[in-house]
C-alpha cells in the first residue's frame, strides 16, 4: 500500500513540475553522476545539466549506439534522449513515457526526423518483437508496480543479441532480487557497476542549482518535499544515499537467445 501509494505521489509531482516549469528549466529528473577524471566537455544547456547529462552519458556508453535503433523507456521530459541522439549518434532514437505532459513536451521541443515520443506503460509497451537494438532506462525503474513485467517487455522488444543499458536504485537488501528478476526475464548481466558513492559526489554538487531551482518553481509549503524529490543535501533521499540504504547500479545486459 504504502508503494502504491509514492507512486501515485511521483505521478502527481511530475504532472505538477511539467506544469509550472513554463521556461523548460527541467528537462532531466535523474540523481546525477560524478569522478574524477570522467569529466565530460558539456556546453550551454548541457553544462547546466552536467552531472543528469553525466549520469546518462555513463550508462548510454555501456556499448557503441552509434548507428543503432534505441529506445529509452521513461523519457521524461527528453533531456538525456536529446543529449544521447546529439553525441553518440543514433540511427533512430524512441522515447516512451507514462506522463502524456512529459510526452507532449518532447514531441513540440524535438523536432528531429529520426526521434519518436509515445505515451505508454513501460509494462506494456506498444511496440513490435525484436524491433530494437538497444533499450535504455535511466532511474525510473523504482517507480514501476511490476518492474519484472518491464523486464520482459525490454526483452522482447530487443532484436537478438539486443544490449539493455539500465541504471537505477533501490535499497541496498532488494539490488539481489532485482537482479534475479532480470536474470529471470532472460537477460545475462555483462557489467555491473555500483555508483552509490558517484550519485552522492553528484547530489552534493548539484545541491545549490537545485535549491534555487525548488526556491524559484515551488510554493514554500511544498518546498520539503521539492528538495526531497530532488535529493538535496540534507534531504531524508540524499542521507540514504549518503548512508548505504539505497543502493545505486549501472548495468549492461544483453538478451539471451
Amino acid at each position: 500500500m504504502k508503494e502504491f501509494f509514492k507512486n501515485v505521489f511521483f505521478r502527481i509531482w511530475y504532472g505538477y513540475i511539467s506544469s509550472v516549469d513554463k521556461n523548460a528549466e527541467v528537462v532531466f529528473m535523474n540523481y546525477g553522476y560524478s569522478k574524477k577524471g570522467e569529466e565530460l566537455n558539456l556546453e550551454g544547456a548541457d553544462e547546466k545539466n552536467r552531472y543528469s547529462v553525466q549520469l546518462y552519458h555513463k550508462t548510454a556508453t555501456g556499448i557503441d549506439v552509434a548507428g543503432k535503433d534505441l529506445l529509452e523507456v521513461g523519457c521524461g521530459r527528453g533531456g538525456g534522449l536529446s543529449y544521447v541522439s546529439r553525441n553518440l549518434s543514433p540511427e533512430n532514437i524512441t522515447g516512451i513515457d507514462l506522463n502524456k505532459k512529459a510526452i507532449k513536451f518532447c514531441n513540440k521541443n524535438y523536432k528531429a526526423k529520426n526521434a519518436v515520443f509515445l505515451q505508454a506503460d513501460a509494462q506494456k509497451l506498444p511496440l513490435k518483437d525484436n524491433s530494437f537494438d538497444a533499450v535504455l532506462n535511466v532511474e525510473s525503474s523504482h517507480r514501476y508496480p511490476q518492474p519484472e513485467l518491464f523486464f520482459d517487455e525490454v526483452y522482447r522488444v530487443l532484436k537478438p543479441d539486443g544490449s539493455f543499458l539500465f541504471t537505477d536504485f533501490r535499497f541496498e537488501h532488494e539490488i539481489e532480487e532485482m537482479e534475479a528478476k532480470l536474470v529471470k526475464s532472460n537477460f545475462n548481466i555483462v557489467k555491473k557497476q555500483d555508483i552509490t558513492p558517484n550519485v552522492v559526489e553528484a547530489l552534493k554538487l548539484a545541491t545549490p542549482d537545485r535549491e534555487k531551482l525548488v526556491k524559484k518553481l515551488i510554493p514554500s509549503f511544498l518546498q520539503d518535499l521539492g528538495r526531497n524529490f530532488a535529493a538535496t543535501e540534507g534531504s531524508p533521499t540524499y542521507n540514504k544515499f549518503a548512508t548505504g540504504k539505497y543502493s545505486y547500479c549501472v548495468y549492461l545486459l544483453q538478451k539471451n537467445n
